[in-house]
């Protein structure tokens, strides 16, 4: 008898993926579940502001209306669940919706409904306890400046949802990879006590989560991607022990390859041997990918300790209001034009707050791209012919970014010359969204499950206390440099991916070959990385930057504290959530012997 797997497949990475992915993956017949991952902490700003405008909002619509509403008699004919956060701060209105569709089709399929998650009934109760931001220390705000606060549930409400007959499992906010691993413990009949496959379940889930980043989309080396148009969504087929084949479906364009998944699990973490979730706590640093087939990546390896006795909570709150424009300068001295005309939008709306009695602005931010302003110091640019001028700012009072957002267009004629832009393109002030996160102890979150006219209570296990100080750490040493090597940038050693968390970022590196990664670990340490950030970091002092190995695929994990200017809308940045980290690292050099340089070359 051959090994049971359960196929699943990752239909969104985000919401506003596209519409195409849920017929792709039913294109493919065999799946056994097919999962939706929507929510971020701007998300759920977004969703908790629509709601307070309709009682029937909150969620995400296009789950419904896109995903389900045109798909659900191939869904019903297939056989195939599905299991989303697309709930939103609203999932009883997103159940409520695709029931209404479900019978409109006159298809018999059960929609379960998870919550618990959403804790604003409770502000008083963490207010009076002095619940602490758990980076920077903060009090908690008011209640009435908070938009959202909802603590991280895990797989296990899922599981007990498909154990009691649903077809269809809609949550609230969940961790990304639960929508997984709810499937994986339901199918296998996993416990608690199951670590190790619990931890392997969530690699599976985090490797789903994002949708087509898994299968060559936001790929170090794009150009070996095939046809990104056609590019298909990933699927994991799990096995009983918790190990999985990474793919996609057959004729689909992309890339399913050990980078690829690679680059993916190293998306968005932070310290690869304590990634912690509701569930299980995931060590990932000796996970093996192997290449077992065309398009088709075996992974396995992950370990797993038991989880915290807390949930992560996020809370949204508003903090000032925030805006900006763009606009483009060509010909001779392009960027000097652009920080002249910068300086000079500042300076006169400085002076028009004066004159209205307002406060100066709180924060200011002036980028020209094009002129490699990402890069900080280490920028090579000289002489730009043509960039694009952003300005932005913070204000306590929306009336005081007006003021710069009128300025900015009143000097439109007193410009140095070059200036042009596309019409329209002028931001309206809007409120800065912060996120604050604190933990809450399991015992005080209570989690239902709505299943037609049924409600069944869960509880999930406690947990107890974790201390990361008592991993035991692996260590490789770093190649010692010659004074006749030379340098490479390292994009030709590795390959490289980052992401954000909050006002955190990672970049994670990888090296092509096992052999590469002492070069790069002797060009890269914590404060050679911090020096490259500089121009982004709020302290460049000890701790800025956290450093983590990954012998078992040959990479390292780089960790940014207080690196994305808050992160989110509440960061004036071009690139608030650290997108192309990676990319500034993968520019800079790294030292290698000379008969390497020439190999590469």
């Amino acid at each position: 008898m051959s090994e049971k797997r359960v196929r699943i497949g990752g239909a969104s990475g985000f919401w506003g993926d596209a519409a195409r992915a849920t017929p792709h993956l039913l294109a493919d017949g065999r799946l056994d579940f097919i999962v939706y991952d929507y929510l971020a902490e701007i998300t759920m700003s977004i969703m908790a502001r629509a709601r307070l405008k309709d009682n029937d909002k909150g969620y995400a619509t296009d789950f419904v209306s896109a995903a389900m509403v045109p798909n659900l008699q191939r869904i019903a004919d297939q056989g195939v669940r599905v299991v989303s956060n697309a709930g939103g701060v609203n999932p009883q209105a997103c159940a409520t919706a695709l029931r209404a569709a479900i019978a409109d089709q006159g298809l018999e399929l059960t929609v379960a409904c998870i919550t618990g998650d959403d804790l604003m009934a409770w502000v008083d109760d963490f207010v009076n306890a002095e619940s602490r931001e758990m980076f920077s220390g903060e009090a908690l705000p008011d209640a009435e400046r908070l938009l959202s606060m909802n603590a991280y549930l895990g797989a296990f409400p899922i599981a007990a949802a498909l154990d009691a007959g649903a077809d269809i499992v809609i949550t609230g906010r969940c961790v990304d990879s639960a929508v997984t691993l709810g499937a994986c413990i339901h199918s296998f009949g996993w416990t608690p006590d199951d670590l190790d496959a619990l931890a392997m379940g969530s690699l599976a889930g985090h490797i789903l989560e994002c949708g087509t980043q898994a299968t060559g989309g936001n790929f170090t080396d794009w150009e070996a991607v095939e046809d990104i148009s056609t590019i298909g969504y990933p699927i994991a087929e799990v096995s009983a022990d918790g190990s999985f084949i990474c793919s996609k479906p057959e004729g689909s364009g992309g890339l399913v390859s050990e980078a690829t998944v690679g680059e993916q699990m190293l998306y968005e973490i932070g310290d690869p041997q304590a990634y912690i979730l509701p569930d299980v706590i995931c060590d990932f640093s000796e996970v093996k990918l192997e290449q077992i087939g065309e398009d088709r990546v075996q992974v396995s390896g992950a370990r797993g300790y038991p989880p915290p006795d807390s949930y992560k909570v996020s809370a949204t709150f508003i903090d000032q209001f925030r805006g900006g424009t763009y606009m483009t300068f060509y010909g001779l001295d392009a960027e000097r034009k652009a920080r002249a005309m910068a300086e000079a939008v500042f300076k006169s709306s400085r002076k028009m707050l004066k004159v209205l009695g307002l406060a100066d602005f709180s924060e200011t931010d002036a980028e020209v791209l094009g002129a490699e302003s990402q890069f900080g110091h280490y920028a090579e640019a000289d002489g730009c012919r043509e960039v694009v001028l952003k300005v932005a700012a913070k204000h306590p009072e929306m009336a005081g970014i007006g003021v710069m957002l009128k300025e900015a267009v009143g000097l439109a004629l007193a410009t140095p010359p070059g200036l042009s832009g596309f019409a329209g393109t002028r931001s309206r002030p809007s409120p800065v969204v912060r996120l604050f996160s604190f933990l809450a102890d399991k015992t005080d979150v209570s989690i239902s499950i709505q299943l037609g006219d049924t409600t069944l209570e869960h509880s999930d296990t406690p947990g107890r206390g974790f201390d990361p100080g008592q991993l035991d750490r692996p260590h490789m040493d770093a190649a010692e440099p010659q004074d006749d090597w030379v340098d490479l940038p390292l994009i030709r050693l590795a390959w490289g991916r980052s992401g954000d968390k909050g006002d955190k970022a990672n970049v994670g590196v990888i090296a092509r070959r096992p052999e590469y990664l002492p070069y790069i670990l002797a060009s890269f340490d914590e404060k050679s990385v911090a020096q490259r950030f500089e121009h982004f970091l709020a302290s460049d002092g000890d701790g800025a930057v956290e450093r983590y190995l990954l012998p078992g695929i040959h990479a390292v994990n780089f960790l940014l504290h207080d690196v994305l200017g808050g992160g989110g809308v509440a960061s004036l940045r071009n690139d608030p959530q650290g997108k192309g980290y990676a990319q500034l690292l993968l520019a800079a050099p790294v030292r290698v012997p000379p008969e390497l340089a020439e190999e590469l070359q």
